[in-house]
């Protein structure tokens, strides 16, 4: 096992992209370049970051899941403990006016994630989200599809939000897992988890896998009627016998992208999978073959440039996809595309400082793809609903070539 973050061999993580935001708008003295900002760090308390509304017909709630998973013993926590972690299950909702907005992160996760950078004053612009907590889950005639998400090395369960929130106002349940010991997270009792460098810690794309399929395990207990939370803490109404265990997907970002591919292999629960950016390092190596729809959302680690990449796709033998937005950076498929443009407007980064991070493509597109193309991609696999826009280049987002 290895104590650098599993990403790639140049060592991109979640935090050193924010380090190298931080890099770049530290191009010049940063007194200079935020002004009195940085001296007051009371300058911009009114103002927060903000995320892009999602475009389905529904209002999102969000409710909070501590799950621990008495199968895999925790060697780090000490004897008697066992895995734990934090998830988030989002949904379409009813009656939201009377229930509070949740935020990106928990407070106290995200001090300790701008601590990491640098950047605890900026704690009081953390964005809120479209999700409103415990509001009671909108019931249809049928039950939800759900998609389980896993992020990135270093990273947090709400750094894709904009595709989670996506895919909940247009009907979906997705559940967002907090890999322990690679995270920033939260617990109900008020303790801060920071990711851990530690030769033993469960933080491979394998231990990650294992959480998701653990976390299927959570879900069919929701379908069942069974509270999975450790405390049975209280669900929002309706939410237990909504989900709908027969139509399950995943989805995962960087290192995550890499770990929906290993729980998809291992997982026949898991009816589609998609990658946003994976390296495919996986350790062990691929054992079989995939016959279930799988999706590539690439950007640095094409085919073309990663062999890991490639032998992934090789072993695909069900409907495959792989696509490409020109300009993409390794965070562009994430809620960065929305937050560092403020950012930059905010310290008075230039457009080069912004594009070193961000990458070349036009971000408001970006926005727009990750809101498309995984949407079209699980409505098609989990709810039988084809459109067009996953068959070839689409005029409506002249950047995302298919590559064959």
């Amino acid at each position: 096992m290895t104590t650098t973050p599993f990403i790639s061999r140049k060592g991109l993580t979640r935090r050193r992209i924010l380090g190298a935001a931080l890099a770049a708008g530290a191009a010049v003295p940063l007194a200079a370049v935020a002004g009195p900002a940085w001296a007051d760090p009371t300058a911009h308390a009114s103002t927060r970051l903000t995320l892009p509304v999602p475009t389905g017909p529904h209002p999102v709630g969000t409710a909070q899941l501590h799950l621990v998973d008495r199968s895999r013993p925790d060697d780090i926590a000490g004897p008697g403990h066992f895995r734990e972690l934090m998830a988030t299950v989002w949904y379409p909702a009813r009656d939201v006016e009377r229930y509070p907005v949740a935020p990106w992160m928990p407070a106290g996760a995200l001090q300790a994630f701008l601590a990491d950078t640098g950047l605890s004053d900026l704690a009081s612009l953390g964005p809120l989200t479209p999700g409103h907590v415990g509001a009671p889950v909108r019931r249809s005639g049928r039950r939800l599809p759900v998609v389980v998400f896993s992020h990135g090395a270093h990273s947090h369960q709400g750094d894709h939000t904009v595709i989670v929130q996506e895919l909940a106002s247009h009907g979906f349940a997705v559940v967002t897992v907090a890999h322990q010991y690679d995270t920033y997270t939260e617990f109900p009792d008020g303790r801060v988890a920071v990711p851990l460098r530690d030769r033993q810690a469960p933080t491979l794309p394998g231990d990650f896998a294992a959480d998701l399929r653990f976390v299927l395990d959570c879900v069919e207990q929701l379908a069942a009627g069974c509270n999975p939370d450790v405390a049975q803490r209280k669900l929002p109404a309706g939410l237990l016998g909504s989900l709908d265990p027969r139509r399950m997907g995943a989805f995962g970002w960087s290192k995550g992208g890499t770990a929906t591919a290993c729980a998809t292999l291992a997982d026949e629960r898991i009816r589609a999978g998609l990658s946003l950016d994976a390296p495919m390092q996986m350790n062990p190596p691929l054992a079989g073959d995939l016959d279930r729809p799988f999706m590539m959302m690439s950007a640095v680690f094409t085919r073309a440039t990663n062999p890991e990449a490639a032998a992934f796709w090789s072993h695909l033998r069900g409907r495959r996809l792989n696509i490409r937005a020109q300009g993409a950076a390794h965070v562009s498929y994430g809620d960065n595309e929305a937050l560092f443009p403020q950012v930059a407007k905010l310290f008075g980064w230039s457009g080069q400082q912004l594009q070193d991070v961000i990458g070349t493509l036009d971000p408001d597109q970006a926005v727009r793809i990750q809101q498309a193309y995984p949407l079209a991609f699980f409505d098609e696999h989990l709810r039988h609903l084809r459109g067009h826009l996953l068959d070839g280049p689409s005029p409506a987002f002249p950047a995302v070539t298919f590559l064959p």
